[in-house]
């Protein structure tokens, strides 16, 4: 089998581990269907396969570092899911454009460079070191709040202060 298109056919659950038993396979389309869970690990496997097509499901998780060694993909695209983490960065992935990643609010890694071709790695710290993006946004809220907690008690100062207000 050289390719399998199930594109548009409504299909839901998870990706099977089984598909990367595909060995022959060089083309993948599983976009625009209610496909749930994580990119497999085991696609991998697929040396041969030149495009993968998960866009437009509601995939989670991150994209699998070990895809890197998939020399022949030319085209990978996880538009429209839930994907987050890194994008990675070696291999093929340098070469895909930005427009294979958009619509998943959390994935990051990769900039699109002013002629619209090319994507290139961003400088981030390492996955070790790096916080997870809800400590991010705990910081965030915290200083949200106590800003927003402040203007308040500034607000009911202003308040009492005045005599108008106080007499009622």
């Amino acid at each position: 089998m050289s390719r399998l298109d199930l594109s548009c056919n409504n299909l839901t659950g998870q990706l099977p581990q089984s598909l990367g038993k595909l060995f022959a396979i060089h083309a993948l389309n599983l976009s625009h269907n209610h496909l749930t869970g994580f990119i497999p690990v085991s696609l991998s496997n697929l040396s041969q396969v030149g495009s993968l097509d998960f866009s437009y499901n509601k995939l989670s998780g991150k994209i699998p570092s070990e895809l890197v060694n998939l020399n022949f993909l030319e085209v990978f695209s996880v538009a429209h899911n839930n994907i987050s983490g890194r994008i990675p960065s070696n291999g093929q992935f340098a070469t895909f454009s930005i427009s294979n990643y958009e619509g998943n609010p959390f994935l990051y890694g990769l900039r699109l460079e002013k002629n619209h071709t090319k994507v290139i790695d961003m400088p981030f710290a390492s996955d070790e070191t790096e916080g997870k993006w809800y400590e991010i946004d705990r910081v965030s809220f915290f200083a949200s709040f106590v800003a927003t907690y402040c203007l308040l008690v500034e607000f009911r100062g202003c308040l009492y202060i005045n005599p108008y207000w106080r007499r009622r």
